[in-house]
């Protein structure tokens, strides 16, 4: 299996749709796989969109200009939504509606913070996967490796593209809805000194309020999702590299053929790989820690929000359809995180498996049965995602937040019967 060789294109547009363009070329050639990992793809696209805040693309003038100019229209957008918040107390679904775009707003700032503190660790975090990525694999287990990358490559990128098209869909929804709701004149509700986001009374200001507000939301949005994604790959990406362990370490006895010199060098190797992967899962930890926190309360927040708006608006449908719409894409973006966080630490799991499947107790010197026993040892601590004090990412406590939702659902629909 071969990498694709093409000629790598530096415009904005080339970088942002590289992935999909990669994606479709690996899965039309069977024997070929992706030139980079997922999250240099991302890291790419963030870079298309000119918003990646490391020291390298800070020293721009033009691309510090741009990231200045989207972020006043990104703290202006927030003004609008807190000042129109006085023209809907007293309306449950309208302020409710108010909340939910001022608490997704929030978290897209607080995201913006975390990147721009971070970006530079998550470079390294990067790069570093992209090294393991492109190590050459020998034996037996060379075929097998090589598939598995292809195949999580192609797995990946078939969510991203899931993704993208309900954002796509979801923004869309949301701009055309002053063309088909009366009562909506902006794609999201806002208030402004003077009335100036009044139709009847200052058009041209309300043009321009649309326009921007339009852009800006679709703009960060899809900042969002690709960063969410960046996020997410590096731990899948983890995972790729557990699996290509356990794959190895399947195949160690094969390779060897039961000479102690390269058994014991390929085993201290797999070892050294293995810590290798400790030690990333938990800088990756480290750096995610502040984000996964304020993403569980978001989620949270957002998840039980929208569950008692759906019930406050049931008698207006198209009321009711927006907010399920808004929390089938929170649980969405919450399960997306916690199924890969299973993925990973149950692949972490089958690392010991694999120690002991290739472990013969006949064969080999005190030297190589020592580094199998430690090998065996510290593989039996699964690897987790989480964020320190709060419960690892995984199903499990996703149903527990559900549940917690439902609790909260439960109290605030008896208090508005």
């Amino acid at each position: 299996m071969t990498e694709l060789r093409s000629e790598r294109r530096n415009g904005n547009w080339d970088r942002f749709f590289g992935p999909f363009f990669e994606s479709w070329a690996v899965f039309k050639a069977p024997q070929a796989k992706s030139r980079h990992i997922i999250a240099y793809w991302t890291r790419d696209q963030l870079k298309a969109l000119g918003f990646y805040m490391n020291s390298e693309q800070r020293r721009l003038p033009r691309i510090v200009a741009w990231q200045y100019f989207v972020s006043i229209q990104l703290a202006i957008s927030l003004a609008s939504l807190f000042y129109g918040i006085s023209e809907s107390i007293g309306d449950i679904v309208n302020l409710g509606r108010d909340l939910v775009f001022i608490i997704t707003i929030i978290f897209i700032c607080f995201r913006l913070v975390f990147f721009a503190q971070y970006a530079g660790e998550l470079d390294v975090i990067i790069d570093a996967l992209e090294d393991i990525y492109h190590w050459s694999i020998k034996g037996p287990a060379r075929k097998e490796v090589q598939e598995t990358k292809r195949l999580h490559f192609l797995l990946f990128m078939a969510l991203v593209i899931t993704w993208f098209s309900f954002l796509l869909l979801f923004m869309l929804i949301k701009i055309s809805t002053p063309f088909w709701i009366e009562s909506h004149t902006l794609p999201f509700h806002v208030a402004w000194p003077f009335q100036l986001h009044n139709p009847s009374m200052h058009p041209i200001a309300h043009i321009i309020i649309f326009v921007s507000q339009s852009t800006t939301m679709l703009y960060f949005l899809i900042w969002l999702g690709v960063f969410e994604n960046m996020g997410v790959s590096l731990f899948f990406e983890l995972t790729s590299a557990l699996r290509v362990l356990c794959i190895e370490l399947r195949n160690l006895q094969e390779l060897c053929l039961g000479d102690e010199d390269i058994m014991y060098r390929e085993l201290c190797r797999m070892t050294k790989f293995h810590q290798q992967i400790i030690i990333l899962t938990d800088r990756c930890n480290h750096i995610f820690n502040g984000a996964f926190i304020m993403q569980m309360l978001i989620n949270f927040l957002l998840v039980s929000l929208s569950l008692f708006e759906v019930l406050a608006a049931k008698k207006d449908p198209q009321v009711a359809a927006e907010y399920m719409i808004i929390m089938l894409m929170t649980l969405g973006h919450l399960s997306f995180w916690s199924k890969f966080g299973d993925m990973f630490s149950e692949e972490s799991e089958q690392v010991a498996l694999a120690v002991y499947e290739a472990y013969d107790p006949n064969l080999g010197s005190k030297s190589i049965h020592r580094q199998f026993c430690f090998f065996i040892h510290r593989a039996q601590k699964p690897l987790i995602m989480r964020a320190t004090p709060f419960p690892p990412f995984n199903l499990m406590n996703y149903m527990f937040i559900l549940k917690q939702c439902y609790s909260i659902l439960t109290i605030l629909a008896n208090t508005l019967e």
